[in-house]
């Protein structure tokens, strides 16, 4: 867990509460907190816009994101996260089917996956095992895959 002054905001959503990480300007990351956790006001306008976009994504599921982000990662890890973003809402594709299109592998795609700094806005959920929904977070388990099957649900995903 990161401390709690990091946060830009804490927004409360249905499913967890969302810490807003900003940097330069821009949306650095989002962490899922416990739902039990304080939500915190936004600090600055464009951490006010991230809230505002985060709440038409839970009323509209189709709603384009459209935001400053600050993204850091390795060349591969940036392949995969583009490609993730150009899954459309409602769809999915599996680790596999996203490793052959990126020349990788299943496990370095589920690497790059779970460590998406940005998820909704880059969003990996829409990733999945061929055989069920994978992991999310780097967890196969618990809490984590509740929150990918809500998010999947509310996109209209059907397996």
């Amino acid at each position: 867990m990161k401390p709690a002054g990091r946060y830009a905001a804490k927004y409360l959503t249905p499913f967890a509460v969302l810490g807003f990480l900003m940097e330069e300007g821009r949306l650095a990351g989002i962490d899922f907190l416990p739902r039990g956790e304080a939500t915190l006001a936004p600090s600055d306008a464009l951490t006010r816009q991230v809230c505002v976009q985060i709440e038409a994504y839970l009323h509209d599921a189709d709603f384009q994101f459209d935001l400053p982000l600050r993204q850091s990662g390795t060349l591969h890890q940036m392949k995969v996260w583009q490609a993730m973003s150009a899954i459309p809402c409602g769809q999915a594709t599996t680790y596999g089917a996203l490793a052959q299109q990126l020349g990788s592998s299943p496990r370095a795609v589920g690497q790059a996956c779970g460590s998406n700094p940005l998820p909704l806005i880059i969003p990996c959920h829409r990733v999945v095992a061929k055989n069920g929904a994978g992991g999310f977070m780097h967890h196969a388990s618990g809490a984590p895959l509740a929150i990918k099957d809500w998010l999947l649900r509310h996109e209209g995903y059907q397996r």
